[in-house]
């Protein structure tokens, strides 16, 4: 029984965004089944690995104004200052900026690294480059949402790669976001940029992991009282 409890809970439920791959590859493998044993078996795997791509897992952030949270889990690939892209609004000098470049085998779904109002939405069509690469920030598709915060406005921008064919904003303009909150999905592969404000001072490390909704990328000087966490 404790085997069993210990699957269920390393087991995350599916976006629904993933319903259809899911269920698409299911089928396909169900014909390629029949028409060759070895092929069902790719199938099963292709179809697992839609399963866990587009898994949705609970996270449990740390709520404080003074506090950043990653929008995505996989790669620091950036921790420096850049200049944002211009539909962000958010002026022309270089800002502060974190990099998180997501692998086909990260979690995909993208949250919101501060409590805020949603400002701006603003989607930009382009290219579909590496998107580790950092001339993805200003030449590929991408997503970009302002977000207006008590400590300033961030900027949090979902950037196609090199195979994601599709961003998802799960939010709309006037929105009031919770820090965690989800906000959106890219597929397949892909990267979020986050523009900080000046006060702000990056804490997370170069080629580190993070964890979407969970690890802290920078941090707003401020006193504040021992931070409560919520689960979502």
């Amino acid at each position: 029984m404790s085997i069993i409890s210990s699957l269920r809970r390393g087991l995350a439920p599916i976006h629904p965004e993933g319903y259809r791959f899911v269920a698409a590859a299911a089928v396909a493998t169900v014909i390629l089944w029949w028409l060759w044993d070895p092929l069902g078996w790719i199938g099963l795997i292709v179809t697992l690995w839609c399963a866990f791509f587009f898994r949705d897992p609970a996270r449990v952030t740390p709520l404080s104004p003074n506090l950043v949270i990653a929008p995505a889990d996989g790669l620091v690939s950036f921790a420096g200052v850049a200049a944002p892209p211009p539909e962000l609004g958010l002026g022309m000098g270089p800002l502060q900026r974190v990099s998180i470049f997501m692998s086909v085998f990260d979690c995909h779904v993208n949250r919101a690294p501060i409590e805020g109002r949603v400002e701006r939405i603003a989607y930009h069509p382009g290219l579909f480059l590496n998107a580790d690469l950092d001339k993805a920030s200003e030449d590929n598709e991408r997503n970009s949402i302002v977000i207006e915060a008590p400590s300033g406005r961030y900027g949090v921008v979902q950037i196609a790669g090199l195979i994601a064919r599709r961003i998802v904003c799960f939010t709309h303009e006037g929105a009031q976001l919770s820090a965690g909150e989800r906000i959106g999905l890219i597929r397949f592969g892909s990267r979020v940029d986050v523009y900080l404000p000046q006060a702000a001072q990056i804490v997370v490390g170069l080629q580190s992991r993070s964890v979407a909704g969970e690890t802290v990328i920078a941090e707003i000087p401020a006193s504040a009282p021992p931070r409560p966490f919520q689960r979502s």
